[in-house]
């Protein structure tokens, strides 16, 4: 017999009268984006409400463990600003957080489950994989009588506890998102819910951890609506209250494939690896499969979390679109505050820029509108360390109506102009160049398009010739020209 106490006691530490939402990943090593959505929306969820937003982590299946993947977990919760309330590393009232130091629970109610006729002891060495489902039917284990179980669980005889589903009958549970789903029960089997090494699948120890934790939502992928009603018998066998679930449909590449790392799709940390900023990235992600429901897009966390309703989510799939999200990271760039961007770009800056007389804070001016991923500055101002070999072709432009002739009379007559200037900075550059272009009856374009390319090598840069003049500084801005000069002549 189960001790009734012990129970009461696990059901006396319950809070109540709050929303409470989990993020359950699995320690297998990365962040997929259809995992980051579901914590974004599990966060969300809880804050609109003022409820409470708990972190668990699921390592009962071993085989799938990845060292430090744990911390992987902790690092992107940290950088999405996405700050749970209880937790594996900050506790709470219903811990431990993590599966594997529960695992002592699981079998008590497994137990209670086979007393009440809900679950029984299977010992037919069947399959390797444990949580594979079993013909009800073929089950020579089900209608064992409880007292030969027991005298063979006592003996020593390995065994898994599998959950007993009606033969008859249907079952219906609700979705926040689907709405009412009727299954027949002779479609479900009769899943495991104890490995014989004791641990529990998932099917099992989710219910269990949901209903002890106090989850009031449960936000996870819409692949598991096929289970949803065996969660409901269970929930039912315990006498347990269902909590509010919310399927979200999968996060897709195309319109035929799932986005999947296996097939070379970006994880959350391959997109920060290529350039793109944490919160761009995770307010791209909650309009995958969500509407705000009017003409917004740009939203910040607080933002999200006002505007955010569970109706707004859709049935359909998303496509995962990467121009998109680099269009949202633009705009993000953008935003920045100039020393914000430095910060941000100093590491892609110092990766062309390695001469360390050259001020990098200079450079937030020229990139920071241009740049729509961070890893695209490198290229960009690669010329500043080491100017490129160039063809002389590139003086000729027709808008500016320059050519190889115009382009060595405008940087001979800038020259001088330019080695006059007392204190070099980017206004007293400009001026310099506007009043002699005045002065030589030329336009603008006509006198700054021959100096940007010597001094660039480029035929597109970030900036114009007064802001990268600046930037290189007087000596190698006329070691640059003089060297025009001598590919012109």
């Amino acid at each position: 017999m189960t001790d009734q106490k012990w129970f009461e006691d696990m059901e006396a530490r319950i809070p109540h009268g709050e929303v409470r939402t989990r993020f359950a990943p699995s320690p297998t090593g990365y962040m997929h984006v259809g995992n980051l959505r579901t914590a974004l929306y599990t966060y969300l969820i809880a804050k609109k409400a003022g409820g409470k937003f708990i972190l668990r982590i699921e390592d009962t299946d071993q085989g799938r463990l990845v060292e430090g993947a744990a911390d992987v977990i902790y690092k992107t919760l940290r950088d999405c600003h996405l700050t749970h309330d209880e937790g594996p590393d900050i506790g709470g009232p219903v811990g431990p957080y993590i599966q594997t130091e529960r695992r002592e629970l699981y079998g008590k109610y497994a137990e209670v489950l086979l007393e009440k006729g809900g679950a029984y002891r299977c010992f037919c060495q069947k399959t390797e994989n444990e949580a594979e489902g079993f013909e009800k039917a073929d089950d020579p284990c089900r209608d064992l009588p409880k007292s030969e179980s027991d005298a063979r669980a006592a003996a020593g005889e390995s065994f898994v506890i599998r959950q007993r589903i009606p033969h008859e009958g249907t079952t219906t549970f609700h979705d926040e998102i689907f709405g009412d789903i009727t299954v027949p029960n002779d479609t479900l089997d009769d899943n495991v819910l104890i490995k014989s090494d004791g641990l529990p699948t998932y099917n099992f120890a989710n219910v269990i951890d949901d209903h002890l934790m106090g989850i009031t939502h449960v936000v996870r992928g819409s692949e598991y609506l096929a289970s949803a009603p065996k969660y409901n018998l269970l929930y039912e066998d315990f006498g347990w209250e269902i909590p509010k679930y919310v399927h979200c449909s999968p996060v897709m590449r195309d319109k035929q494939n799932k986005m999947s790392k296996r097939h070379g799709d970006p994880s959350y940390e391959d997109l920060l690896a290529q350039g793109y900023l944490n919160d761009a990235v995770l307010n791209y992600v909650a309009l995958l499969g969500w509407s705000p429901g009017g003409e917004q897009e740009i939203f910040s966390l607080p933002e999200l979390v006002e505007a955010f309703d569970i109706s707004g989510i859709s049935k359909s799939p998303a496509i995962f679109d990467i121009e998109k999200l680099t269009y949202f990271n633009a705009e993000y760039i953008k935003a920045l505050t100039p020393e914000d961007f430095t910060k941000l770009a100093e590491p892609y800056i110092r990766e062309s820029v390695k001469n360390p007389a050259i001020d990098i804070s200079l450079f937030a001016p020229i990139l920071q509108p241009r740049t729509e991923k961070l890893t695209d500055i490198p290229e960009k101002i690669d010329f500043f360390d080491a100017l490129p070999d160039y063809a002389v072709e590139l003086f000729t432009n027709k808008k500016s109506k320059t050519n190889s002739e115009v382009s060595l009379d405008m940087l001979q007559k800038t020259m001088p102009a330019l080695e006059g200037i007392a204190d070099w900075t980017e206004e007293a550059i400009h001026d310099t160049l506007i009043s002699l272009a005045e002065t030589l009856g030329v336009k603008n374009a006509t006198l700054m398009w021959p100096l940007r390319i010597a001094v660039a090598g480029k035929l597109v840069t970030p900036g114009g010739a007064v802001e990268i003049c600046h930037i290189l500084g007087r000596d190698e801005t006329l070691a640059r020209m003089k060297r025009g000069i001598e590919k012109l002549s």
